[in-house]
């Protein structure tokens, strides 16, 4: 496999427990790429994203994903696998009885990270990365949606990951917030990451274009262009 690419599967078959959700799977990402994951409800995008961060099993197929082959990794390598990626939310998921600062550091201590001069300029680090620098002292409840978003993306830069998987990063945002947070997504992807972006977003996908999958009838199919994408069947 070629240094650059991050993710490589091959004839995967997805399974949630005994019911087969995605066949014949073929996806390979590289570095510096941005890729959305597009299609309806129940369509796989979620199956696809589990199996991608180990929390489904692959059983049928191959993949090697940050340098961990799936069909091999041991339940003790599943940590470090999973910090090679980092997740965004869309429901945020911080605790809201501590600061920002609060948060990250918390997230670093339980990853393994001891010294306090070195957490304190890795928080500073991401948060200049996301344009929070000096929010760091303010609780989740005092800022806006795009900023507890921003937050945490920061979050999930915080031990470098090589890919950023943002599940509906923007579906609770309105329409300048979002174009914000992409933002943010497009500079992490000038940096050398990987962004995999799961949305049923139509005006974001059409305003900033890229590579695209689609979910649909248990097959991942890809799109040639955006402009050929039945917008009107993503609409639940």
């Amino acid at each position: 496999m070629d240094e650059n690419t991050l993710i490589d599967i091959k004839k995967a078959n997805i399974f949630q427990e005994d019911s087969l959700i995605l066949t014949d799977v073929n996806l390979s990402v590289q570095k510096g790429e941005f890729l959305y994951i597009i299609g309806r409800v129940g369509s796989g995008k979620t199956s696809l994203i589990k199996t991608i961060t180990a929390e489904l099993p692959l059983s049928q197929g191959d993949a090697t994903i940050c340098g961990f082959n799936l069909r091999k990794v041991k339940r003790r390598q599943v940590p470090k696998l999973r910090r090679k990626i980092g997740i965004v939310f869309q429901d945020f998921q911080l605790l809201t009885d501590r600061s920002v600062y609060e948060n990250l550091q918390f997230v670093l201590r339980s990853t393994g990270w001891k010294n306090k001069n070195e957490i304190k300029q890795r928080i500073s680090d991401v948060l200049d990365l996301v344009g929070l620098k000096f929010k760091d002292y303010k609780m989740p409840h005092q800022l806006s949606g795009g900023e507890q978003q921003r937050v945490v993306i920061a979050r999930a830069l915080l031990n470098n990951p090589d890919v950023i998987l943002a599940d509906e990063p923007t579906g609770n945002l309105d329409i300048e917030t979002s174009e914000g947070i992409m933002d943010v997504l497009h500079n992490i992807v000038v940096s050398g990451k990987a962004v995999i972006m799961a949305t049923h977003n139509i005006n974001l996908i059409k305003k900033y274009p890229a590579r695209t999958l689609k979910c649909e009838k248990g097959k991942v199919l890809e799109t040639e262009h955006t402009a050929a994408i039945d917008f009107e069947s993503l609409m639940d």
